[in-house]
Order: C-alpha cells, then sequence, then structure tokens
C-alpha cells in the first residue's frame, strides 16, 4: 500500500473510531481524486440491499470527482471458521464465543490496485473499544460479494469495460 492510500485509510479509520466509541455504526467512504469526498450511511449495516445501494451511490461520485483513490469502511463482527469468515452488523449484545469485531475496510489505488483488511478492537469491561492498527491481508484471501467494497469495485471495473460498438 502507497503513502496516499495508507493517508485515506487512517483517515476513514480515525471517523470510525469516534462513531464506534459513540455507539455509532456506520459505513465510512473516503474519495480522493480532483477534491476529497466523504461518502456515510447508516443504513448499510441493515442488509444486503442497503449496502448495495450505498456502494452504487459511492461508484457515481467516484467517478464524479474523478477519485484516483478510495477506501471504504465498515465496523462488523466477525466470525473465523476454519474454511472462511462469516460478519454480521455490530449489535450492543455481548459477544457469543469466537466472535470479534473489526472495521472491514477496502481501499483502492489507481497506481498500486486493491487493498483490503480490517482493524481489529476488542472492549475494557466498561465496553469502551480500544483498537489496534490496520492490517492488511497478505495471505491469499478472495474478497467475496458481501465484502465491503466489492459492489463498488465491480461497478467500478464493469463501467470501464470495453463496449461493442
Amino acid at each position: 500500500m502507497n503513502d496516499d492510500l495508507a493517508a485515506v485509510l487512517f483517515d476513514v479509520v480515525e471517523r470510525q473510531e469516534r462513531h464506534i466509541r459513540a455507539n455509532e455504526y456506520l459505513a465510512i467512504a473516503a474519495l480522493d481524486g480532483q477534491r476529497k469526498l466523504m461518502l456515510s450511511d447508516y443504513d448499510y449495516l441493515r442488509d444486503r440491499a442497503a449496502a448495495v445501494a450505498f456502494e452504487q451511490r459511492a461508484a457515481v461520485h467516484v467517478r464524479r470527482v474523478a477519485a484516483v483513490r478510495w477506501v471504504l469502511a465498515v465496523p462488523q463482527v466477525w466470525v473465523i471458521n476454519e474454511r472462511d469468515v462469516a460478519a454480521r452488523a455490530p449489535s450492543p449484545h455481548p459477544l457469543r464465543p469466537g466472535e470479534e469485531e473489526g472495521v472491514t475496510w477496502m481501499g483502492f489505488d489507481q497506481e498500486d490496485g486493491i487493498d483490503y483488511g480490517v482493524v481489529p478492537y476488542t472492549r475494557r469491561p466498561s465496553g469502551e473499544p480500544v483498537f489496534d492498527d490496520p492490517k492488511v491481508f497478505t495471505v491469499p484471501v478472495i474478497p467475496g460479494d458481501l465484502m465491503p467494497g466489492h459492489s463498488l469495485l465491480r461497478a467500478l471495473l464493469d463501467d470501464e469495460s470495453p463496449t461493442e460498438d
């Protein structure tokens, strides 16, 4: 990951941390192009349709500001299985055995391509979240359709695909 994308990622992560401390769980997208633009959506975690709709709107803004890099970050609860990772929206209820909280993110830079990872966090007995540094996945991981940022990336890649005359 280059320094420019890392700067965008850290900006988004700082914003996510403030919201999570306030018990607000939303998707945040930072777009960096002709101008910088921040988008957020509280409905993202409600259901898949809301998530896809937000990512489609973000794709429109990526084109509008001619973004050369972007980051989308979403707080989630992960359950790591032997073969995959299942995720759900955070809630005020205690975590179940095997669950971990984190901010799942995907970033894109025109020069470097795609990076994705997680910002893990735990909670003190008081409930206050304690955040770790962002982790970039370095093992071969294939993000599925449900990965935050996947629909945004697909919309942008499909838009750039060659057309028939």
